[in-house]
């Protein structure tokens, strides 16, 4: 971390607030449960639901279902009015992957959640979500429109910034965590775009065609996830559409998945303006129009009226708002915060710079060019690197950072006094390598411009980019390249140079972060969440059919093989794969055990212990991510391995600590589509374990047995 220690920050952080645990000292609505039967705190939610909505008129129902726009209270991107005399408080919604969105001012702008997963920390996405929900809950807001944990298909995705990475699992971990710390504050989170929100290229209009085992164990398992473990209080349906109906009215989605199969039981709100009918959208399952009432103000109503919807169904849309409003408490804790409130803490500030400090992420360092020596002269180039600080995406994530460090900046204050640190925007490519070749070290600085509502064209890096790094890496062997992006890139100068960086958008403390690892104040820990190809052609979604679709619809054509699980079964060598990261120190595993090495996958199955041994062989403290891959039987029809575990552990110079990892009954099943179940079908199931998705040496088997036998007490053992 470099500045008081990880175990500080999380007490500082932790005693912010935590909504759920400890009233915020607000009154709660000064009506008794006499005069408001709903608001006596003994009943359950889905109670004090029922008996708010016997009190309702019709109109206040519809009112409910509906935002307002344009949005009457400054500052907020959704808004649905109080009703004073039921007591029901304003729903105030507010944009916030990466911080306080909608042009807040004196908020924390933290590293694009692709930076934050890059840490392959869960405790670290449960803070990430407290300092969002503490800052959403003191600026007003009940929901903060976070997190988005679609999984990356298309490596061109425009929003990759504002997600976790390609592996369904991981998101789903990662989702959990954030919504979690979010939800501890006091708003409900959002699990967004749901689903198949792959891709931003005619996003209005495009319909992902996928496959409903696809569909299940891709696309849909980190909403799953959110909703089964992490209690999100709502969902936003996304605008495109999935095998030929939009999302915001689709009764598959919507209720036969959402509702029936996933048991969620918040509330359904509609992405902006992605409503797209009224007696449809109602009848399979929006809960919510926003911005506006254009189909669920006045339509809706009228379709009551006439018959063509039922009271009983708007009831039924109206208590599933309600019931999460109850449930978080949101009726007997007000909010009292402000959207002109200053709602930065010391503690935010200084997370921010350790969330970007872990999730970078180092790729190469040939001869151990790093960590720099602190009298280094160096010369830092490129934009990113000083004059324009690449330090988030754009869109609706977008924050209004209450400053940003540049890396020039960074590396000059952690450098030693008297160190020599000369910059060059590299607009000038003779500039650049003049600078380049008078310093022991050259720096280079790259960026990517990604941004809601647009793809990449490509994975190259925009401009003149490529050919600076390579009139640099020519000027100074020495050369590293540090990328500020929100996804992957091409790399043609990969040999050319002697270290990459991956440090992704992060954040208001960029140069301090990036200063404190280059130095190596700080040691690299971070993973890709994501694989990193060679060329453009070498990725799952590389025809026009895939991706961005033709005549309008998108073929999931690859099916299950999505990133690293593409790569794998067609034998394609990636640049970088998922799960790599390297350290300035180094790590070993050994000694694997598994337990039980026979399971009956019945309501009993308790799981499958995973025990390694980690140690660190090097000469100073780091840390190390172990993940747990499972290869199912080839009969399965799954991809070669796919990650189902990971656990992250610090280790000191020569010190072993065992790691353990918990394998549930879903790592050992599959979607059957024409029965609509998980299954798990009997056979040997190879465990994996290693540190990267192509770097698994450690392997040990389990067997399934069908259903009547009784698992055995083996232990596996390997390495």
């Amino acid at each position: 971390m470099g500045r008081g220690g990880w175990l500080g920050l999380v007490v500082a952080v932790g005693v912010v607030s935590s909504f759920a645990a400890t009233p915020r000292g607000v009154p709660g609505n000064r009506r008794t449960p006499a005069t408001l039967p709903w608001m006596n705190r003994t009943d359950s939610p889905e109670q004090r639901a029922d008996l708010l909505i016997r009190a309702m008129t019709l109109d206040e129902k519809i009112t409910l279902m509906h935002g307002v726009s344009p949005v009457p209270v400054h500052g907020y991107v959704g808004y649905v009015p109080a009703n004073s005399r039921l007591g029901i408080p304003a729903i105030t919604e507010a944009d916030g992957r990466a911080g306080v969105g909608n042009g807040a001012t004196q908020v924390t702008l933290l590293p694009a959640p692709i930076a934050a997963a890059s840490s392959w920390d869960t405790h670290l996405l449960n803070e990430y979500g407290k300092v969002l929900g503490n800052e959403e809950w003191n600026k007003g807001t009940l929901v903060a429109l976070a997190p988005s944990i679609d999984v990356v298909r298309v490596p061109e995705w425009g929003r990759t910034f504002e997600s976790y990475g390609e592996d369904p699992y991981f998101n789903g971990r990662m989702a959990v965590a954030e919504i979690r710390g979010i939800q501890s504050q006091g708003p409900l989170a959002n699990a967004n775009m749901y689903v198949t929100m792959n891709q931003e290229t005619n996003r209005f209009r495009d319909d992902s065609i996928v496959d409903e085992r696809t569909l299940h164990e891709i696309y849909l398992a980190p909403f799953a996830a959110a909703i089964q473990e992490g209690h999100v209080g709502t969902v936003m349906c996304a605008y495109v559409q999935t095998n030929d109906n939009y999302s915001c009215q689709s009764a598959d989605l919507l209720t036969e998945i959402l509702r029936n199969e996933l048991h969620f039981t918040g509330w359904v709100m509609s992405d902006w303006t992605a409503t797209h009918s009224t007696v449809d959208a109602v009848r399979n399952g929006l809960d919510q129009e926003m911005p506006g009432g254009k189909y669920f103000g006045a339509p809706l109503e009228a379709a009551v009226r006439s018959g063509r919807v039922s009271t009983q169904l708007i009831d039924e849309r109206v208590r599933q708002i309600l019931v999460p409003m109850f449930r978080q408490g949101l009726f007997d804790h007000p909010n009292r915060g402000n959207w002109s409130a200053d709602v930065r803490t010391p503690e935010h500030t200084s997370f921010a710079q350790t969330a970007a400090e872990q999730g970078t992420v180092l790729l190469k360092n040939a001869g151990g060019i790093l960590p720099l020596g602190k009298n280094d002269s160096i010369a830092v180039i490129g934009a990113a690197g000083g004059s324009h600080p690449k330090a988030e995406g754009a869109g609706s994530s977008g924050v209004k950072a209450p400053f940003i460090v540049s890396p020039l900046d960074g590396l000059r204050k952690a450098a030693s006094a008297g160190a020599t640190i000369a910059y060059a925007d590299g607009s000038d490519l003779s500039s650049a390598a003049e600078v380049a070749r008078k310093a022991q070290v050259a720096i280079v600085f790259v960026q990517t411009d990604e941004t809601e509502g647009e793809d990449r064209p490509n994975l190259r890096l925009p401009g003149n980019q490529d050919q600076l790094v390579e009139t640099v890496a020519k000027a100074n062997p020495r050369t590293i390249v540090v990328l500020d992006t929100g996804g992957p890139v091409l790399m043609p100068w990969v040999n050319q140079v002697a270290g990459i960086v991956e440090a992704w958008y992060s954040g208001e403390a960029d140069g301090n972060a990036i200063a404190a690892i280059l130095y190596g104040d700080v040691d690299p820990a971070g993973k890709l969440p994501l694989t990193f190809p060679r060329s453009e052609e070498a990725v799952p979604t590389s025809t026009a059919q895939q991706w961005p679709g033709v005549d309008g619809r998108s073929i999931y054509s690859e099916k299950l093989d999505v990133g690293y699980r593409w790569y794998d079964a067609t034998h394609t060598q990636p640049l970088f794969p998922f799960g790599f990261g390297l350290s300035y120190t180094t790590f070993r595993l050994g000694h694997l055990e598994i337990a039980p090495e026979r399971v009956v996958p019945s309501a009993e199955f308790r799981g499958v212990h995973v025990r390694v041994d980690a140690t660190n062989t090097g000469q100073r403290a780091g840390a190390e991510v172990v993940e747990v891959y499972v290869a199912q039987p080839p009969a399965n029809g799954e991809p070669p391995h796919v990650l189902r575990g990971f656990a992250k552990v610090s280790l000191q110079p020569g010190e072993t600590k065992p790691v353990s990892v918990d394998l549930d009954r879903r790592s050992f099943a599959i979607y059957d589509a024409a029965v609509r179940r998980w299954e798990c079908p009997g056979g040997v199931y190879q465990i994996l374990v290693g540190t990267s998705s192509q770097d698994l040496p450690l392997h040990g088997n389990v067997r399934v047995i069908p259903s009547g036998s009784q698992p055995g007490q083996e232990r596996s053992k390997s390495g």
